[in-house]
């Protein structure tokens, strides 16, 4: 091959590898939530669009980022998997921050945290933990930290329920088919006021156990830390920024601002 020929070659060749890393840099960044509503955190609407407090801090987050992103929704039992496979890049939908799942995954700083508490009907009473929870029918959502405390607490004292989805967890404790449910508590606080559940109350948050985790925290791959860098230092300016606490306070009436 001539000189002339091995350099148009050669030019060609990196023009081809140049377009490749510019497509792969302008992909949007996906961000994946639970497919099932979880109101205020997220909950698509009947135009196919989705609100509440996490969708409105992704677009801040992006923002802040300069990149284009988009919302994935995923069936939250196979969200690690879905991400593990590379079919989306963040987990933003409520995950806690626990140590088994940071055998699987890579976490952000948290971005919110909120206590585990517990909802029944009203005129119940229920102080101490878990000795008070003996003989009820709870329901709990499968793979969330309320699942783990009562896999671990619960299920030698009282019958525990595990659902796919919280949305199944309120219909049956509405329906009266389980006596009490456990939860994210600000999820809870914004349940009870609903129609629906004009007949329950917010029982009180449970104690702090090391299984609730440290805080919720966008999941990611443990190869990608040039987005979790990137995702970390745009979540510590929006912490640090009055649109949080003015977000936190319109959807929850307090500031969930991590400890963490």
């Amino acid at each position: 091959m001539g000189n002339r020929r091995l350099a148009n070659w050669l030019g060609g060749v990196a023009c081809v590898m140049l377009a490749g890393i510019s497509a792969a840099q302008a992909q949007p960044i996906r961000f994946a939530v639970a497919a099932e509503p979880y109101p205020p955190y997220t909950e698509k609407q009947a135009n196919g669009e989705w609100k509440g407090f996490e969708v409105d801090l992704i677009h801040k987050l992006c923002s802040e980022m300069k990149a284009e992103c988009e919302i994935k929704e995923v069936a939250w039992d196979g969200i690690i998997p879905s991400l593990l496979a590379k079919k989306i890049d963040v987990i933003f939908s409520s995950m806690s921050v626990t140590e088994e799942r940071e055998k699987q995954i890579a976490f952000s700083k948290a971005y919110y945290d909120s206590a585990v508490a517990v909802v029944g009907p009203k005129g119940t009473t229920i102080t101490k933990y878990p000795d008070d929870l003996k003989g009820k029918t709870i329901g709990v959502q499968n793979s969330t930290v309320s699942a783990s405390y009562l896999k671990a607490y619960g299920e030698k004292i009282a019958n525990v329920k595990y659902y796919d989805t919280q949305d199944s967890v309120n219909a049956d404790l509405i329906a009266g088919r389980i006596d009490l449910q456990m939860a994210d508590g600000t999820a809870m606080a914004a349940f009870v006021k609903t129609p629906d559940a004009k007949d329950l109350a917010f029982l009180g948050n449970v104690p702090y156990d090391p299984l609730f985790g440290k805080g919720v925290g966008a999941g990611l791959r443990k190869e990608d830390t040039a987005l979790k860098a990137k995702l970390d230092t745009a979540i510590e300016q929006l912490l640090a920024s009055k649109d949080y606490d003015d977000l936190s306070q319109s959807y929850f009436g307090i500031n969930v601002k991590p400890a963490f």
